[in-house]
């Protein structure tokens, strides 16, 4: 929004659960009007939002649903709210949820990583594999219906396993 830095104000109190166990604590808060609707029937309020980094646009919480005694349905990514002449419905398409929703996971994601790979980093110790040497993982067991076959009768080291 080129909104200069010098525009947010402190906002102290982090964010819970925005990324499952871990907190967020926002750059900022700023008060921007907002309107909803259209010049034919809408509603304008000035809306306190805390700023963060990340793939959110806005959060609008349970405070500003009580406020505008918004009525909000999940299921059609609508959102429903009283206006002077009628009632003002709001939503997105599915598309941008999803595009929304990849975001925040490729961000949980990334955030999560990077707080645990120091951890795995110092609890496991680097082991290269002789690749010449046989591990239980690689020889070959035969169970008790295979018998060895010879496949070069000048040479009895050249077996296969054959399955009786």
């Amino acid at each position: 929004m080129r909104i200069p830095w010098s525009e947010l104000c402190l906002a102290g109190s982090p964010f819970h659960s925005v990324i499952l166990g871990t907190q967020t604590y926002p750059l900022g808060q700023i008060d921007l009007p907002i309107m909803f609707s259209n010049q034919a029937n809408f509603r304008s309020e000035v809306l306190t939002f805390k700023v963060v980094t990340g793939s959110y646009h806005a959060i609008l919480g349970w405070p500003y649903y009580a406020k505008f005694m918004v009525i909000p349905n999940y299921t059609y990514l609508k959102m429903k709210m009283l206006g002077p002449n009628d009632i003002i419905t709001s939503g997105s398409t599915f598309l941008h949820a999803f595009t929304c929703d990849h975001e925040h996971f490729e961000l949980a994601t990334t955030i999560i990583n990077s707080a645990k790979l120091p951890q795995l980093r110092e609890s496991s110790t680097p082991v290269v594999p002789d690749s010449n040497k046989l591990t239980s993982l690689t020889a070959f067991r035969p169970s008790e219906e295979t018998k060895a076959m010879g496949i070069d009768s000048t040479d009895p080291t050249k077996t296969v396993q054959i399955k009786t």
